[in-house]
């Protein structure tokens, strides 16, 4: 018999034989309504009815397999199995199978039985907790079959009370923005931007709102229920469905399993529900997908604001929080680059003006400086450094002093501008005042429940059965040990890089010095820093990539209890990893290069006779400057927008050669497919934690080192103006649709950015008094200048050194190219002279300036941080007509309820005046029956 897909399966308790009986197989009867001319093709079952709110796939075994067709019962596919298994031992020894590979197939149409058993058994619960199912087998996908759920309406209303969602009631009221004259310049404002807001309906000033109300059975009246089918959108639907599913078990297997251990499994392999319709095409109704897709998901829109309240309606809170989230930087960093900008620009406009640069650029100076390196470098002339010297100027003036502390204002001032409109979407979205345990149900994830079980086994044997059993500190300090010591091995791995680049870096400067190619000669510098900073950006964006892995592993073998307690330990594993990975050699530019080099005459050296690296003259800032530059603007381009398009594009393909559909054939088959099978072949959603995570370190970038950076806000604001509309475009066309998860705040990834902040002052202020020549050359201006100028200021940071004191095979092969003899050379350092009592020791210049260095950074960073508090204390978390209204509304539902109690009195008053009539013997009886 062919499969129709006018059948829909038929419950197991109907399939299943009873008392030996012969299993029938009842099938429903063909609808007038469900020719193809009628039939839709959008989500629903194919009565046209009944929409599709969630969908689970499953691998369909082939013909060559025990069951043809997965209608066949489980009973029936057995009975095939066996007599299979009788003609192939009837057949003649020529035909005989090589018995390794029939065990195999045997074994292997085992598993699948068994996954076969496992899902009848997970839907028939599913049945018996309300939900109707209908099945797709092998129709237009080969090999696939889809198990399509429909929530009907008592499913719903029990499920939205088990999980108290707020719901609008029939009760509206009018929405005030405040004052009259805020009212007025709120209005004022929205109508000046109106050009920049998207054209959907929840753009538009809201005027009035429901009073919501977590959703109560009994108190149904209260609620707008004209309309049911719309009542609960279809992200609510979906999630109800995926509640149910995380709840419902299979209990007859050896484990207890849901959802997540049946995809675990195999048994099922994606679960997800499904868009609401096409987004371009004849046949593309008007649905939120198509209307997201043509006033967000689109580059061409990025000046304008998001539609973050019909993000929220389509995806959940939690999806929208972070597109809300990403607005709010990216607007917040238009203030940040225009000052950058504006610095940065200071910087060109002082650079022939600055006397350090003129002095090293003059000439005249004709100042000879100490070999870069042992016996292949030769003496050098400061004025071949003017370049340098000038660059540097452009990042290491005392504008850097202000932006450095206007950038610690403004991560203050960006936080608490994000919890201001958190509360406002709160507000608006009905969160305010909801419990955390009332937004989601945190169920234990399957690994947990597993382990439970392990453990309650082994003391099945002990007296302590009635005890209950959990995994405690000692059962996971296997687990602790090992991500103790795997994460301190790859930070070790990190370290262990950055030395091996800087190895690279002294051997290929100690290479091209000896090169006979002049050209090679002249651009050592130039050349040594573009391609370690290129080799630090791929190793960057390779060991993320391992580095995330591992951190999923390592989390997977903590087995936390929970998922909400899953992703908050993966967060923080991958966080300090990454964000490791990614400053360490940032971070050995700024604090470690050219400290610990030593001095003519005694370098230090490692690994043998490799001598340590040291700063260019006008500091190690420049370099800071170039390393940052390239590895925040290769991250962005390669890892964040490159990655994301192409990786999505290079799986969809795998997917394509995997289902063997060539490109042709499955645009003809996409004209007949329904939206579950659209569905499944666009990318799984694998969360949120890969976006927050390249934001929160580009957010790093932006403040820690901003200070050797200025343009680095910029370059921010550029890459997220596309990368709002690229994830955009992602979430709507590329993706399934993911699970609308409520959510009241972004979670850890607050925290997270508030610690970035505060360590940001620091970084900055240590940036300016150790690594810029900012200090000192205010401790010169102000103690040791002549004039109150720099004038001097060059000559005053070198100090002398008598090349007779070189160590021996150390000297420079070629000494004479200058033309005279040279018997005294220049370092950048603060020591005596060799005709001093202590040659070479540190001077009392060195001890002043590193005691100016630190009461700098102990001035700035107090100063700073008092500011930030004082900001944060200034600005009040939640706006005062949100809070207004927020007691209006518990105002409102208050006399709402003593309505309600006054009605509900004036009834049983009203039954108590009619009572007396009845005879007394009546009325006892009927006041028993009711109690």
């Amino acid at each position: 018999m062919w499969r129709n897909d006018n059948y829909t399966p038929v419950p197991v308790s109907e399939k299943r034989p009873e008392d030996g009986a012969t299993p029938s197989i009842p099938l429903k009867p063909l609808n007038v309504d469900e020719s193809p001319q009628v039939k839709k093709l959008g989500p629903y079952f194919h009565d046209g009815l009944r929409r599709i709110d969630y969908v689970l796939t499953y691998h369909v075994q082939k013909a060559s397999g025990l069951r043809r067709q997965s209608s066949r019962s489980f009973m029936r596919s057995m009975r095939q199995s066996l007599s299979r298994s009788f003609r192939r031992t009837r057949q003649t020894p020529e035909a005989q199978e090589d018995p390794e590979i029939a065990a195999q197939e045997h074994q292997l149409d085992y598993h699948e039985d068994d996954k076969h058993f496992r899902r009848e058994e997970f839907e028939e619960n599913l049945r018996e907790m309300g939900l109707e199912l209908e099945k797709d087998e092998g129709t237009t996908v080969p090999g696939m079959g889809f198990l399509k759920i429909h929530a009907p309406w008592d499913v719903l209303c029990r499920e939205a009370e088990f999980m108290k969602l707020k719901m609008p009631t029939r009760k509206m009221y009018e929405v005030k923005q405040g004052s009259n004259i805020v009212e007025k310049i709120n209005l004022f404002i929205h109508k000046v931007t109106e050009p920049l807001h998207p054209k959907v309906e929840e753009s538009k000033i809201q005027t009035v709102k429901h009073l919501c109300y977590p959703f109560s059975r009994e108190r149904q009246h209260l609620f707008d229920l004209s309309d049911k089918d719309s009542f609960f959108s279809s992200k609510t639907r979906s999630s109800i469905v995926h509640e149910v599913l995380k709840r419902t078990k299979c209990t007859r297997t050896k484990y207890l399993m849901g959802i997540n251990s049946l995809l675990g499994s195999g048994v099922y392999t994606s679960a997800f529900p499904l868009h609401d319709g096409e987004i371009d095409g004849v046949r593309a109704e008007p649905n939120d997908r198509k209307i997201l897709y043509e006033e967000w998901a689109s580059y061409s829109l990025f000046y304008k604001y998001q539609p973050i309240g019909l993000i929220r309606k389509y995806f959940g809170e939690k999806v929208a929080l972070y597109f809300a989230w990403l607005g709010v930087y990216t607007q917040m960093l238009i203030p940040a680059a225009i000052v950058g900008v504006i610095v940065f620009l200071y910087g060109c406009a002082t650079v022939d003006d600055n006397i350090p640069s003129m002095e090293i650029c003059d000439p005249r100076n004709n100042i000879t400086m100490c070999p870069l390196c042992d016996r292949a470098c030769s003496y050098w002339k400061l004025v071949t450094a003017c370049g340098t010297a000038r660059a540097s100027h452009l990042f290491d003036n005392p504008a850097t002093v202000f932006f450095s502390i206007f950038m610690a204002l403004w991560a203050t001032m960006f936080m608490e501008h994000w919890k201001r409109r958190q509360m406002r979407l709160n507000y608006i979205w009905d969160l305010a005042g909801c419990e955390e345990e009332g937004l989601s149900t945190d169920h234990m994830r399957s690994d947990y429940e597993f382990r439970v079980m392990q453990k309650t086994l082994r003391r099945e044997s002990s007296s302590s059965k009635n005890e209950k059993v959990k995994l405690t500190c000692t059962d996971r300090l296997p687990a602790y040990v090992t991500i103790a010591v795997m994460m301190l091995f790859m930070i070790a791995v990190t370290v262990a890089i950055v030395f091996g680049v800087v190895l690279y870096r002294i051997s290929i400067k100690t290479a091209l010095h000896m090169s006979s190619t002049p050209t090679f000669r002249s651009n050592v510098r130039a050349t040594v820093k573009s391609t370690a900073a290129g080799i630090n950006l791929i190793i960057i964006i390779i060991m993320d990539e391992i580095y995330g892995a591992l951190a999923r592993w390592l989390t997977v073998l903590e087995v936390p209890k929970t998922d909400k307690s899953f992703e908050e330990r993966l967060i923080f594993k991958t966080f300090i990893l990454k964000f490791v990975n990614a400053f360490t050699p940032i971070v050995y530019l700024a604090f470690f290069r050219g400290r610990l080099v030593g001095r003519p005459g005694k370098y230090l050296y490692v690994v043998g006779n490799y001598r340590m690296e040291e700063c260019a003259h006008a500091g190690c800032l420049m370099e800071l400057c170039i390393q940052l530059c390239i590895t925040m603007l290769g991250k962005q381009l390669i890892q964040n927008n490159l990655f994301e398009i192409g990786i999505p594009k290079l799986k969809k393909m795998m997917r394509r050669r995997k289902t063997k559909l060539a490109t042709q054939q499955e645009e003809e088959l996409k004209k007949t497919w329904h939206q579950h099978e659209k569905d499944h072949f666009l990318g799984p959603f694998v969360g949120l934690n890969p976006e927050y995570m390249e934001m929160i370190i580009q957010f790093g970038m932006v403040t820690l080192f901003v200070a050797s950076f200025p343009l680095a806000p910029l370059f921010a604001l550029l890459n997220n103006v596309i990368e709002i509309r690229l994830d955009a475009k992602k979430f709507v066309t590329e993706l399934r649709r993911p699970l609308a998860s409520r959510a009241k705040n972004i979670g850890i990834w607050y925290n997270l950015l508030r610690g970035l902040s505060k360590v940001a002052v620091i970084v900055n202020a240590f940036v300016i008094a150790f690594t810029s020549d900012f200090i000192p050359r205010l401790v010169y201006q102000y103690t040791y200048s002549p004039d109150g100028t720099l004038h001097g200021f060059i000559n005053h940071t070198l100090s002398y050194f008598n090349v007779s004191d070189f160590q021996p095979s150390t000297e420079p092969l070629a000494p004479m190219h200058l033309g005279y003899k040279v018997t005294l050379c220049r370092y950048k350092d603060y020591r005596d002279p060799p005709w001093s009592a202590t040659p070479y020791q540190f001077s009392s210049e060195f001890w002043a300036i590193l005691a100016a260095r630190l009461g700098f950074v102990i001035i700035f960073q107090n100063a700073v941080m008092l500011m930030s508090d004082f900001i944060d204390w200034l600005i009040p978390d939640i706006p005062k007509d949100i809070s207004q209204q927020m007691q209006k509304e518990k105002a409102l539902l208050v006399d709402l309820f003593m309505k309600e109690e006054r009605g509900k009195k004036h009834s049983r008053s009203a039954r108590n005046e009619q009572s007396p009539s009845l005879p007394r013997s009546r009325l006892n009886s009927n006041s028993q029956s009711t109690c």
